[in-house]
């Protein structure tokens, strides 16, 4: 029995795009171009759903970005100019290609320092918290990235050392650096970063879900993780770059930024627990929703025994124009307008208003307005000119109740009724019967 075997070639590399750009309608399409606007909202995508879970504004947010994302853009291309300023001035060179940033070419340390600070205006601008902005904005900024590695892949560019590996990345001739024309695979520095940064997001995201970062600190973390894989893919490339002690620029700039970043982590940790308030909520002295400002109820104003509140229009108070207290022996209160005090047998309540108008129990007013005049139930007229005293005939209340009239000096003087029911009874007269009434509110 013969077996049949299907040999399948399967390549031992990656290969490169045929092309990374496409005309249409006679506008060149760049693929990273289009790898770094994808970046760009996939960061923005993720660091806004962060951003409004914390409690903040999508559209302060925006507007945000707005700031930073020019900002970044341009200081990615200043940072690759300036430290490859050999490939755009010197003899030779065209100074102005140093503007083509379509051709590649951005630094990613530029693109955050500046990203960084076009932000931190329009923190300020919007009166937010730039570190809570740059937490919320951490994994996104590691996202972009792996977008934006894959326009390298697509411009052939930025790879590693020559490698046999079965991931080796195919370089076409044209893009292989001077001394390495023989060799055709190399590795994908492109895609260790790109899975580097994926760890990175995860890293970000679950560390923050189970500490709640805060203060930066989530930023920190970005930059100490991203630098730490920063340094040994760094070290494997082969493009022509400046050097600082046998080591290549990046490869400093990443260690430097790791140490930072960590120190920078533990302060803000043992200085700033916890997380940042963002919420957008009410202004400070204003209500929150589904809130009301409490309402206290008036000390002054209190209730009779049968819980009736009686309040004064002028202050819950009632005062004589001399400043005298008028207390009958039932325990109510009468104000006269010379400071004269009246009080009937029977306790009954005299109110003085604006006339000084006294009513005793029975019903009958006795009122004194320009002479302190006060009638007794049996109509006679007695007039208190300066003081005299006024006394019930007794037909009220089947006693005698002496009515002494007196000036007291001093300031306004609150007038006070009886003692609610329940509290002391007022000191009444042997043959004085009990009152058919309640006791009126008491006036503080």
């Amino acid at each position: 029995m013969s077996s049949l075997s299907l040999a399948v070639g399967v390549p031992a590399f990656i290969p490169s795009p045929s092309q990374g750009v496409w005309h249409v309608l006679g506008l060149p399409i760049r693929a990273y171009a289009l790898c770094i606007l994808a970046g760009i909202f996939a960061g923005y995508w993720l660091g806004r759903r962060r951003w409004v879970a914390r409690g903040g504004s999508a559209p302060v947010l925006a507007d945000i970005m707005f700031w930073a994302i020019p900002f970044g853009l341009v200081g990615a291309r200043i940072y690759h100019v300036v430290t490859d300023a050999e490939l755009y001035f010197g003899a030779g060179k065209h100074p102005i290609d140093a503007l083509k940033i379509w051709h590649g070419g951005l630094g990613i340390w530029g693109a955050v320092g500046f990203g960084a600070l076009g932000a931190w205006i329009a923190c300020r601008r919007a009166k937010v918290p730039f570190l809570a902005v740059a937490d919320a904005m951490a994994p996104g900024i590691a996202l972009a990235q792996i977008f934006g590695r894959f326009g390298n892949y697509f411009n052939q560019e930025l790879f590693g050392r020559p490698t046999t590996k079965p991931w080796g990345l195919e370089i076409s001739p044209e893009h292989r650096p001077d001394g390495y024309a023989d060799f055709a695979t190399f590795h994908p520095t492109f895609l260790y970063e790109a899975v580097w940064n994926l760890g990175v997001v995860g890293l970000l995201l679950i560390v923050d879900r189970r500490f709640k970062l805060g203060h930066g600190r989530a930023f920190f973390l970005y930059v100490a993780a991203y630098t730490a894989g920063r340094a040994w893919i760094e070290n494997m490339r082969i493009d022509t770059v400046n050097h600082f002690l046998g080591l290549r620029l990046n490869v400093w700039t990443a260690l430097i930024l790791f140490v930072l970043a960590v120190i920078a982590f533990v302060i803000s940790a043992r200085t700033r627990p916890g997380q940042e308030d963002i919420s957008t909520g009410a202004a400070a002295g204003e209500p929150k929703p589904g809130t009301s400002a409490a309402t206290t109820p008036d000390a002054d104003s209190t209730a009779d025994g049968a819980g009736d509140p009686t309040t004064d229009r002028a202050g819950d108070r009632a005062t004589d124009r001399a400043g005298d207290r008028v207390m009958d022996p039932a325990g109510d209160l009468a104000t006269d307008h010379a400071g004269d005090r009246a009080a009937d047998g029977a306790g009954d309540r005299v109110t003085d208003r604006a006339g000084d108008r006294a009513a005793d129990g029975a019903g009958d007013r006795v009122t004194d307005r320009a002479g302190d005049r006060a009638t007794d139930p049996a109509d006679d007229r007695v007039t208190d000119h300066a003081g005299d005293r006024a006394a019930d005939g007794g037909t009220d209340g089947g006693g005698d109740a002496p009515a002494t009239s007196g000036t007291e000096t001093g300031a306004s003087q609150r007038t006070a009724s009886a003692e609610p029911a329940g509290g002391p009874a007022a000191e009444a007269q042997p043959d004085t019967p009990a009152p058919t009434h309640p006791t009126g509110p008491r006036l503080k």
